[in-house]
């Protein structure tokens, strides 16, 4: 530890160097996360509020919930005998305010469930972003397809759906503007996998979300780049360090000839890649959390402290994975070989 601590204060300029690419590079990685994060819950919140479950769309929607039609003997078959489980619909529409300016949202409607907002005939709750862009509780919002008006009930918070606002409303009235009246999706909280009902087809959560138009290709675009990140962090450590042992080959030399073990030059270089990663974790960590702070309200960024630990995990191992296979050609170095190729 002191010899490691005593070299990096002889070479601080080189270690602030890789210091300071690895706040960088580390800095971009949580900020990426936090915006993949943040698109996630902007394109399906709905979906990813609700708990652990199995899904079912109808067989032939070909993965498409827009497809699905749920036959209404089987509906009623099965909210029948699970206690709870529940029907549902999304369709994205939109609606008008009293300026009439048209405004995208998914509709959401629902059988009886505490998993959905329960709405009377002629109201409706919306996402509260709605409530940020001037839409006020009691304010009345048409439909061209509805021959009647939705009163403004309330708001409800983080409930998107493919990047639209959730707009719940009552089934007859959804059964009005999409003249459909059959549901397309049926939802078993804690239900595994192996349940299976004739002509559906069942899914986890997970595997619902994926069905999500964009979402799979948006979270895959965004995750590459983060990944591809750590790796970049890794390789750095790598460079850095074998480059810096092979400054050092005539120093190994004469650290094990006067007994210093191989083992101890590998806790030294780990000593100061922890130093370093630490300081630029913990730099760059607090630079992430004042751009969430900082970050524009209608940008979907969303950086938890699970993801921040879990990149930081990451980011150490990979660290110290870089600079052991940089540190092999420290065990090859024989003391009277290496004393004679240079000086220190």
């Amino acid at each position: 530890m002191n010899i490691a601590w005593k070299e990096m204060k002889k070479n601080k300029v080189r270690f602030l160097i890789l210091a300071s690419i690895i706040i960088l590079v580390s800095l971009l990685t949580f900020i990426i996360s936090g915006l993949a994060n943040g698109l996630s819950q902007d394109n399906a919140a709905l979906i990813k509020d609700l708990p652990n479950g199995q899904f079912f769309m109808n067989a032939n929607a070909d993965d498409t919930h827009n497809l699905s039609r749920i036959d209404n003997s089987t509906q009623e078959e099965m909210l029948n005998e699970q206690k709870d489980a529940v029907a549902f619909s999304i369709q994205l529409g939109f609606l008008n305010d009293r300026n009439e300016k048209q405004r995208s949202v998914a509709f959401v409607t629902s059988t009886d469930s505490n998993l959905f907002e329960n709405v009377k005939d002629g109201e409706i709750i919306l996402d509260r972003s709605m409530e940020d862009a001037g839409i006020k509780v009691g304010d009345i919002l048409t439909n061209n397809q509805f021959s009647g008006q939705f009163i403004v009930r309330g708001f409800v918070d983080q409930k998107k759906y493919s990047h639209s606002p959730v707009a719940y409303i009552n089934i007859e009235n959804y059964k009005e503007i999409y003249r459909d009246d059959e549901m397309q999706l049926l939802f078993i909280p804690g239900g595994k996998k192996t349940q299976v009902f004739p002509e559906l087809q069942s899914y986890t959560k997970k595997e619902f979300l994926q069905t999500i138009p964009s979402y799979s290709a948006e979270q895959l675009s965004l995750n590459m780049i983060v990944w591809f990140l750590v790796v970049i962090s890794g390789m750095l450590f790598a460079i850095f360090f074998y480059m810096m042992n092979v400054q050092k080959i005539a120093l190994f030399g004469i650290l094990k000839a006067i007994g210093v073990k191989t083992s101890a030059l590998f806790k030294m270089m780990w000593t100061q890649m922890l130093l370093i990663t630490t300081f630029a974790l913990v730099l760059s960590v607090a630079l992430s959390q004042i751009f969430n702070i900082l970050a524009p309200k209608g940008m979907p960024f969303s950086l938890t402290l699970e993801t921040t630990i879990e990149l930081s995990i990451v980011f150490v191992i990979i660290g110290f994975i870089g600079s052991t296979l940089s540190g092999v050609q420290i065990k090859k170095v024989e003391p009277l070989q290496a004393i004679q190729q240079g000086e220190i």
